[in-house]
């Protein structure tokens, strides 16, 4: 919360109780709550009032009267009017449960702040657009329309001078981040004002600032998951471009809660279940197949942006050389995970492939050769008992050696940046505390990126192990 806030905050939890106060004191507790809310409440009101700050308003205002009538005269030196306890009562106690309502709505709802990164490199972004000529645009009925993708990509960057802008989180201006929060909550079926601070939070990358110098570097490819937006793992992309990874990351029209496409144009998802069990699994492998061809297309782009056959970003930012895409990873979240195995399986240029707790919809999956990691949530009673059974049995068919680990205390939404915005709540975003999700999900997926990617000479299975139950599939077994 901003001071502002805060005094907000303190002066109507103030007001509240002021009428109960002892005699001597009730003046002066009610004349300095009176002191503090007013002007703050002022200044709030004109720099903008966040929808969690609008129950505490209501009830220092609820308060106010309470709390001054009794200390403003008449002639003859009677109160102006003092509540009866009748009315006191239960008005202290509708003042303090807003005060208390908006405070948790705060708490539970903030803007993120992402942690910075803790590489060596600063982290500079810039957001790409690309249309497949080969590929036809299955969602829409235009015979001519081809297969576009929007990418994001996270990258090691020259550190910027102080005070310089940095990214917006939904999007690259206030307006395509205000309509990605609209679709992800109308996608979710939830009141739009839940999400109203994520179009206002900032990463900690920079926009189009100059690549740092250096050699080339390894690329790590992500899927979001179903409905999702190519931003929702910020935390994490940020870090690994830190460390000297550039992360590519997908908008997959259609399918993302909401793209905004080269030109402007914004298309919301089209995704939706039918409650028909043999339907859904033909929609989702269908979804999971069109993920899979968007990331290798995605591939063969980066790959001739580093050769220069491209247009790269505007500025100062190219990447024309620094694109080592013979080092490339395929990983996703949710669905997205599904779409990076089955990427894996068909497209031999990828050399490692990650899934975030993502179930394989691909109705025929085969060996892939390249060495993989899972991180899944524990499966609780009431959801897919088959989740882990099924997805044992794709990463059994794995030729290098590869990794599952059931992470404890995490959920589905813990391997996003969920936790630093969400309400922290067990079953939604895991029990690990605002960044600990976040910090996880880097630490287990860097060591074996590391390991995969780099050669570096590190004991992924113990690094690993820490983090809950973990199988190891050898390769040749």
């Amino acid at each position: 919360m901003t001071l502002l806030e805060i005094l907000v905050v303190a002066g109507a939890a103030a007001l509240g109780p002021a009428r109960w106060a002892p005699f001597r004191a009730r003046r002066a507790v009610t004349w300095a709550a009176v002191a503090v809310f007013v002007p703050a409440g002022a200044a709030l009101l004109v720099t903008g009032v966040r929808w969690q700050l609008v129950p505490v308003l209501a009830g220092g205002l609820l308060a106010a009267p309470f709390a001054v009538s009794p200390l403003l005269r008449r002639r003859g030196g009677r109160p102006a009017w003092r509540a009866p306890r009748w009315l006191a009562v239960p008005g202290t106690a509708v003042c303090a449960g807003l005060v208390a309502a908006g405070v948790a709505a705060a708490w539970a709802l903030p803007r993120p702040e992402f942690p910075a990164p803790s590489g060596p490199y600063a982290v500079g972004t810039t957001v790409l657009g690309w249309t497949d000529p080969d590929r036809p645009e299955t969602a829409t009925a235009e015979p001519d329309d081809r297969r576009a993708v929007v990418v994001q990509l996270w990258y090691p960057a020259r550190p910027s001078p102080a005070g310089v802008e940095r990214a917006r989180y939904l999007g690259r201006t206030e307006r395509e981040a205000r309509a990605v929060a609209r679709g992800l909550t109308g996608y979710l079926g939830v009141p739009g004002f839940l999400l109203d601070e994520l179009p206002q939070a900032r990463s900690h990358a920079v926009p189009g600032a100059p690549a740092a110098d250096g050699g080339r570097w390894p690329v790590v490819l992500f899927s979001p998951g179903l409905g999702g937006v190519r931003t929702q793992n910020t935390a994490w992309a940020q870090e690994l471009a830190g460390r000297g990874y550039v992360v590519a990351a997908l908008d997959h029209p259609y399918d993302s809660a909401a793209v905004t496409l080269t030109g402007g144009r914004t298309v919301r998802t089209r995704v939706a279940a039918t409650g028909d069990p043999a339907e859904d699994a033909r929609r989702a492998a269908g979804w999971t197949a069109v993920r899979a061809a968007d990331l290798s297309f995605v591939l063969t782009q980066l790959g001739r942006l580093d050769r220069g056959e491209i247009p790269g970003p505007p500025g100062p930012g190219t990447l024309t050389g620094r694109l080592d895409t013979g080092r490339a990873a395929a990983t996703g979240h949710s669905i997205g995970g599904g779409a990076a195995l089955q990427a894996a399986h068909q497209d031999p240029r990828f050399a490692a492939v990650i899934n975030l707790d993502g179930y394989p919809h691909d109705p025929d999956p085969r060996p892939f050769h390249q060495p993989f990691l899972a991180l899944t949530h524990p499966v609780d009673p009431g959801e897919n008992q088959d989740y882990i059974p099924r997805l044992t049995r794709v990463l059994k068919l794995g030729t290098a050696t590869g990794y599952h680990v059931i992470v404890r205390s995490a959920a589905h939404l813990t391997f996003t940046d969920a936790p630093l915005y969400l309400p922290p709540l067990p079953s939604l975003v895991g029990s690990r505390g605002r960044d600990g999700g976040p910090r996880l999900t880097v630490e287990a997926t860097a060591a074996f990126l590391d390991a995969t990617l780099r050669d570096r000479p590190v004991d992924v299975a113990a690094h690993l192990s820490r983090y809950g139950s973990l199988t190891v599939h050898r390769a040749g077994r």
